[in-house]
């Protein structure tokens, strides 16, 4: 199975595991002792040893006190253990899988829904720990009590321990038949949840959208829709896995009153004693334990295959480049050239065919043309973002694909159209264009990109919260913000990608005029329709 591929992300809790493992073969063992005390018990009670022998039954009953009070122990530290174990192993998991997230293209993010994402985060990262603590470290306790009591059922009556290994085979095909359910549910059920998600996410983005057009009893219906199946996955995953204990416990049950009924008749020819019978029906009782166990353990493995199986395919996603070994790109300039580039994304027509660009150093270009002629996909090639089917891309004369890809985008700064903001403060904002930046630095910023002013009369000026997204701002404020982000950065070629869509034309003009000192010495690409920023620029490229 693709579980065993997962074993190098828990690796690191294995010291804990075996403490884990070893309580519960103690726990095994304790539980093996007990049968064993109860037909001692018997036979001194019975007088089987000659008399009634009362300080030997005090002693009996004694050492059983101290074995179920060392259990009871013994079960406190191991339920402990593998809960803390288990939680420790997930966050561990959901760690690896956000890291992954993070180096992945976004080119995978645009193929999928972010609520298949986020259910690897939550729900499959939960299924593999608690298998591997609640389910795969009790398997071998499970099998030395199953063994342990067949072992001392032999040496009791031979017969008896044949006629209950022979009843394994039906307890098997039950499992078998009724457990092969339980993974396709279980696959539809992950599948049914993280839609569920991905639907409840897009609608709190599009809250007002929904708001204007009056949709809210219309979208309530339709996450009904979905919430209905959600329940109706789940009320058939649990029905299955309620019907296949009980239904083992029952073959189990009646397999035990066959073996009593074959016990009582070897009494009645005295090939065992009264007390032998009971510590016989015991044992038989332990083994039904660890078969309604592997009862579970069946069902866990088919709802675990699932999500490791998408664990393992998520892992198996290629990842951006590390590229440790290219040489950072330094002392840039900022010259650009797109030679003979072309690029489509996956099934759509290509949106760049041979392209052809110069940019010179600290030249200011706008680039024009209608929707869908390939100007945002020109600055994502930049960042490298999205890689080039043809052709290459140049910053002062060097491939870019040949250096390293943390130098590039420090090299280069985007001011997107869509402002994404932090749900913090506007320094926590601004500082996100540079760790660990000073106030001083993060203001410096603010007053390049003209938002000092405004943010000095928010209620508590650079401390103020924004919001999510920050909806606590204007729309030209969140893009003013979005500058003095990637200003700090204080990249050599900078993007700005309609980061002044959300000004009014005066605005826009004030805007480009405040800032064209601060542009002058950098290599700027505006992506605009707006007359202002066309007319500022030192060339107008215009694409078809």
């Amino acid at each position: 199975m693709k579980f065993t591929r997962l074993m190098q992300y828990i690796t690191p809790h294995r010291n804990t595991l075996l403490l884990v493992l070893l309580l519960l073969i103690a726990d095994s063992l304790a539980a093996l002792a007990q049968p064993w005390l109860a037909g001692k018990l018997t036979s001194a009670a019975l007088g089987g040893l000659g008399s009634y022998d009362f300080l030997l039954i005090q002693k009996i009953l004694l050492l059983w006190l101290v074995l179920i009070l060392v259990k009871s122990i013994i079960d406190f530290f191991s339920s402990y253990l593998v809960g803390s174990t288990g939680e420790k192993m997930a966050a561990r998991l959901r760690l690896r899988v956000y890291e992954h997230m993070q180096v992945l293209p976004i080119s995978y993010f645009h193929a999928g829904r972010p609520g298949e994402s986020l259910s690897l985060l939550s729900n499959d990262a939960a299924i593999i720990s608690n298998f591997v603590t609640s389910t795969l470290v009790t398997l071998l306790p499970l099998l030395l009590t199953f063994f342990g009591a067949f072992y001392i059922m032999t040496r009791i009556d031979l017969q008896i321990a044949m006629v209950a290994v022979l009843l394994l085979p039906v307890y098997y095909i039950a499992m078998k038949l009724i457990g092969r359910k339980i993974r396709p549910i279980a696959t539809d059920w992950v599948h049914a949840w993280s839609q569920m998600f991905s639907f409840v996410e897009e609608n709190l983005g599009l809250l007002p959208v929904i708001k204007s057009f009056n949709r809210e009893k219309l979208e309530a219906q339709r996450f009904d829709a979905r919430n209905s199946k959600l329940l109706t996955l789940s009320r058939r995953q649990i029905l299955v896995q309620s019907i296949l204990s009980p239904a083992v416990s029952l073959l189990a049950g009646v397999g035990l009153l066959l073996l009593f009924w074959l016990g009582i008749r070897q009494v009645v020819i005295n090939v065992i004693t009264p007390a032998e019978l009971v510590s016989l029906l015991l044992y038989a009782m332990l083994m039904t334990r660890p078969i309604s166990g592997l009862a579970n353990v069946y069902g866990q493995i088919q709802r675990t295959r699932g999500a490791a199986e998408r664990l393992i395919d998520f892992f198996a996603e290629q990842p951006e480049p590390a590229e440790t070994a290219l040489p950072p790109l330094q002392h840039v300039k900022g010259h650009i050239r797109f030679a003979k580039v072309s690029f489509a994304y996956p099934g759509h027509r290509p949106v760049l065919t041979d392209f052809e660009l110069e940019i010179r150093a600290r030249e200011t270009i706008a680039l024009t043309g209608p929707n869908g002629t390939g100007k945002s996909t020109l600055a994502y090639l930049l960042m490298r973002f999205i890689q080039p089917t043809a052709g290459h891309i140049s910053i002062d004369g060097k491939d870019i694909s040949k250096h390293s890809l943390e130098s590039i985008r420090n090299t280069v700064g985007l001011v997107a159209q869509r402002t994404l903001l932090l749900n913090g403060s506007v320094a926590e904002n601004i500082a996100y264009g540079r760790h660990g930046a000073d106030q001083e630095a993060i203001e410096q910023a603010a007053r390049a990109a003209g938002a000092h002013e405004f943010i000095m009369q928010m209620p508590q000026g650079y401390a103020t919260t924004i919001g999510d997204q920050g909806v606590r701002l204007s729309g030209g404020q969140r893009q003013r913000l979005s500058l003095a982000r990637t200003l700090l950065k204080d990249p050599p070629i900078l993007i700005l990608d309609e980061a002044t869509s959300m000004f009014d034309p005066q605005g826009e003009e004030d805007f480009i005029k405040a800032c064209a000192d601060l542009l002058h010495d950098r290599t700027v690409i505006r992506i605009t329709h707006r007359p202002a920023s066309v007319a500022l620029a030192d060339r107008v490229v215009k694409m078809e």
